[in-house]
């Protein structure tokens, strides 16, 4: 997969997210991402996690070899 796709498969499931991709390897097989979500909000990073994972629809483990995961939530910010 492209990073392009990856990010492309969480924005649709979570349409707030903030996505990073980063190909660890250079072999287009091992990726890290930073997903950074309003709707993790209240939810435990095990919770957070399987958002993504679900966003993936299934392509983690077979055409998405790894993936190193980290999540956030926004910074609120005060006016």
């Amino acid at each position: 997969m492209q990073p392009e796709e990856i990010s492309g498969f969480i924005k649709a499931a979570l349409p707030d997210a903030e996505v990073t991709i980063t190909d660890l390897a250079g072999d287009g097989d091992h990726y890290a991402a930073h997903v950074t979500s309003d709707a993790f909000r209240g939810l435990s990073r095990v919770k957070q996690h399987q958002l993504v994972y679900a966003a993936l629809q299934g392509r983690m483990g077979g055409v998405l070899h790894a993936l190193a995961l980290t999540t956030a939530i926004p910074e609120s910010t005060s006016v």
